[in-house]
């Protein structure tokens, strides 16, 4: 059941990582062009000529891989495709999430739809109607080496289309031929080509980029967020955060970081209450105050470096080999994952070096001699209650799992293929360890925020910041931040988790200041 009723309009432009995410995620109805389907047939046209040529073309008349010197007579080409699609569905583990195999299958869809691949009409609607239906091909967690681009889950897609393999339709695993049925569609049979036109991509590491790119950057906002709040609880100065001195090192991710941060401050009784310089004798505050904007502007830039890298895979027409526009049919090496692969590997870097210093902060309410004046854990009756104390625990244990996701996919490569594919670019693995990184930072700025908000509670009677306030009561919607007795710590860890991913934190802090950057 689609929730965005804007139509993503497949096959004359390049995708943006916001309709990837619309389909993927939220269902948004998909179509193809009339001019995409019109190059569709004609590319189709190209490869059904070379299919009675007398000379071997790659994945026409030839088997894949170390096989390719290997020809293949025309009786056996149709089960030369069904053969490549079954030995290539090779994956293991777990079910990865609908979302990853939706953003997959859109991407794939609209490669096909660029007429570079020589696919036909007739397979590529199927396609097409699997996404607009909500059939979800089950994909499993292992199988891709990210080259020839993701193989194994790209196979366990076109399985489907033969009308085999299981899929998901309402969160229920069936068989695909079943599904196929209840919805009045039909099996194809592939054809000369087709086989390597539906797995040769970069679509799934692609998929899982995109939607990263796209929470991280709510992510890192909601995280300047969090950390006015941290500041502004511990007695700490918003003055290192000013605009002329942050347009000193004219980074452009850490001054929107910084006017932020300031944002959030703006008018706080509490940040007023300690401007004296003869009531606040603290010189400067520790880095994970102070530097803040540095660390999370520089993860503002990877990120839009890996937008950027995004924005060039996008509008790309990746399969091997492809029809060119003027009617060649040509092997390439762009289902090499390499470009996608190093920027997953940046961005699970970023993302452990912000939750890092989250926890940081974290931590410094919660320890006396750090805390300027609040009591030991925000505890109620410190020795008796524990307060948030295991709650940083928690934190730290996932910042310390984020740095092991941090080390990098990209550097490790191991031959396949008989040594024809003897050079691999892992991107497949580093997008999934990307997405358990994305999740846990979402999670140690939650505790950050539930820390900050019960310390900003102790500091009555002064008054927070405007937003700070309506932070803390959106938080307050979702679960408890008021001090208190010591009391079941999950699910108010949990509800706070919950109003960072659905927006409401960072939509609470806008209704003061006005859009965040």
């Amino acid at each position: 059941m689609s929730t965005d009723t804007t139509t993503v309009v497949l096959g004359d432009r390049p995708l943006t990582i916001d309709e990837v995410v619309a389909v993927a995620r939220h269902h948004a109805p998909v179509t193809i062009s009339d001019a995409a389907w019109e190059r569709v047939r004609e590319s189709r046209t190209v490869i059904e000529g070379l299919a009675e040529d007398t000379v071997a073309h790659y994945g026409v008349s030839t088997g894949f891989g170390a096989l390719a010197t290997t020809h293949i007579p025309h009786e056996k080409r149709t089960r030369l495709q069904r053969s490549l699609v079954r030995s290539h569905a090779a994956g293991m583990g777990e079910p990865v999430e609908e979302e990853v195999v939706r953003a997959l299958m859109l991407l794939r869809v609209q490669t096909l739809a660029t007429g570079r691949t020589g696919v036909r009409e007739e397979t590529l609607r199927l396609y097409l109607a699997l996404l607009q239906r909500g059939i979800t091909p089950v994909v499993h967690e292992f199988g891709s080496l990210g080259c020839s681009g993701d193989l194994a889950p790209l196979s366990h897609c076109a399985l489907v289309l033969m009308g085999e393999g299981d899929v998901v339709v309402d969160g229920t695993r069936q068989p695909a031929a079943d599904a196929l049925a209840a919805a009045d569609l039909v099996p194809v049979e592939l054809h000369e080509k087709e086989g390597l036109a539906l797995i040769n991509g970069t679509d799934g590491m692609l998929g899982m980029l995109c939607l990263a790119i796209h929470d991280l950057r709510r992510l890192l906002t909601t995280a300047d967020i969090a950390t006015a709040m941290s500041v502004e609880g511990l007695l700490g100065t918003d003055d290192v955060f000013a605009a002329d001195l942050q347009a000193l090192r004219p980074q452009p991710g850490q001054a929107r970081s910084a006017a932020n941060m300031r944002a959030v401050l703006s008018d706080s009784p509490i940040r007023d209450s300690h401007r004296d310089p003869a009531a606040c004798t603290r010189v400067q505050d520790a880095y994970s105050l102070r530097c803040a904007p540095q660390v999370h502007g520089g993860a503002r830039d990877t990120v839009e470096h890996a937008a950027t890298i995004a924005g060039h895979e996008l509008a790309s027409a990746i399969d091997n080999p492809v029809v060119t526009p003027d009617g060649r049919v040509e092997s390439n090496g762009n289902f090499h994952g390499a470009p996608v692969a190093y920027v997953l590997d940046f961005l699970a870097i970023v993302a452990a070096d912000v939750a890092s210093m989250s926890e940081r902060r974290t931590d410094r309410f919660l320890d006396v001699k750090r805390s300027n004046g609040l009591p030991p854990f925000l505890a109620d009756d410190p020795g008796t209650d524990s307060g948030l104390m295991i709650a940083q625990y928690t934190a730290a244990g996932m910042v310390s799992e984020m740095k092991r996701l941090a080390a990098p996919a990209s550097v490790d490569s191991i031959p396949s293929s008989a040594m024809q594919e003897d050079h691999v670019s892992m991107g497949w693995a580093g997008a999934r360890k990307l997405r358990r990184s994305v999740d846990a930072l979402a999670r140690v700025v939650a505790v950050e925020l539930h820390t900050a908000a019960r310390g900003i509670a102790l500091r009555a009677p002064l008054r927070p910041a405007p937003a700070t306030a309506a932070v803390i009561d959106a938080l307050a919607t979702h679960g408890r931040t008021e001090p208190g007795p010591d009391r079941f710590a999950a699910p108010d860890l949990a509800a706070a988790h919950l109003a960072v991913v659905d927006g409401s934190v960072l939509a609470a802090a806008q209704s003061v200041t006005g859009p965040l950057s």
